[in-house]
């Protein structure tokens, strides 16, 4: 009995050790998942700004080329002879390119399982798993040990991103990306990550980031049409050959923003998980303490009580 109770002690007190960590886990990961939000609040207004930019740019181009030939049709392609960046023009797709996001660590709860099944599922389905028709960018240890676990076609890794990343951080990799794909590597790219819904719950998703074929798509419907030409020096062409890579950098940065973002909830809840689990454990453990402490107490009470009848 001595034992087990020596037992029970030592189980509630390293229960109670682990506890104190994992709360103050919690409690990082959500200063941390407050930081970043605040950090893609600031950093919605530059995305929104720029995609502004570049949808206006692109009209008033299209608008002035159109006028010219007498037609308005086919808006984001070069059958007009439009001299738009390599960004924006489809081509046959040959290669597909995925910058998949993941994280350097774990305590994460399924943040990263989530991503890599839905990365394994997606490969197998739509493409050739020995990797002759697509590659993997992957942001992350986690991720990248994985797709050299499983021999698919990994041609670029990155490793420890901040927790709270910076543009002028990854722009190694924002330019590699865009690089690739203006050498044709690859000839389309989707950024895969965790998408941050809200402090409990994210959503897997695939968007198409190059080329830029969809920017009218995006834009705010309660804006008027670009009916203006700009008076641009140098010409229209040559900003928007300079600013696309800007955007489609932009475009990768508030991915992996909002993949950090996620992350940082899924290690927030995962944490308070393993808390509110420990204190169960601990409230259990310490019943079976007491139920413990009375069986002695009732066994040495026979035996005194034992003991003085035998006397008698």
């Amino acid at each position: 009995m001595a034992d087990s109770l020596i037992d029970i002690k030592r189980r509630i007190a390293s229960t109670k050790s682990t506890r104190q960590i994992t709360k103050a886990m919690q409690m990082v990961s959500g200063s941390k998942l407050n930081r970043i939000q605040q950090r893609s609040t600031d950093y919605q207004v530059y995305a929104d700004k720029i995609r502004s930019i570049v949808t206006h740019l692109a009209s008033a181009q299209l608008l002035a080329k159109a006028n010219e030939v007498g037609s308005s049709s086919n808006p984001l392609t070069d059958e007009l002879g439009i001299s738009l960046s390599d960004l924006m023009i489809q081509r046959p797709v040959k290669k597909t390119g995925y910058l998949v996001i993941t994280s350097d660590r774990g305590l994460v709860g399924g943040y990263n399982n989530t991503i890599l099944k839905a990365m394994l599922d997606m490969i197998h389905r739509d493409h050739d798993p020995s990797g002759p028709d697509y590659a993997i960018m992957a942001i992350g240890g986690t991720g990248a040990d994985f797709f050299k676990t499983n021999n698919m076609n990994l041609i670029y890794e990155y490793r420890g991103i901040s927790d709270i990343p910076t543009f002028d951080e990854i722009r190694e990799i924002l330019s590699t990306a865009v690089t690739m794909y203006d050498n044709g590597v690859f000839d389309e790219l989707y950024v895969c990550y965790n998408h941050h819904i809200n402090s409990l719950s994210s959503a897997f998703r695939v968007e198409k980031m190059l080329p830029i074929n969809d920017i009218e798509a995006e834009e705010d419907d309660t804006e008027a049409p670009v009916t203006t030409e700009y008076d641009t020096d140098p010409s229209l062409s040559v900003v928007l050959s300079a600013i696309l890579p800007q955007f489609a950098e932009s475009l990768i940065f508030g991915a992996i923003l909002d993949a950090k973002t996620a992350e940082h909830a899924s290690a927030m809840t995962a944490m308070k998980s393993a808390s509110d689990n420990a204190d169960d454990m601990i409230s259990t453990l310490t019943t079976q303490l007491n139920r413990a402490r009375q069986a002695q107490i009732t066994t040495e009470i026979t035996e005194i009580v034992g003991g003085a009848a035998a006397l008698e």
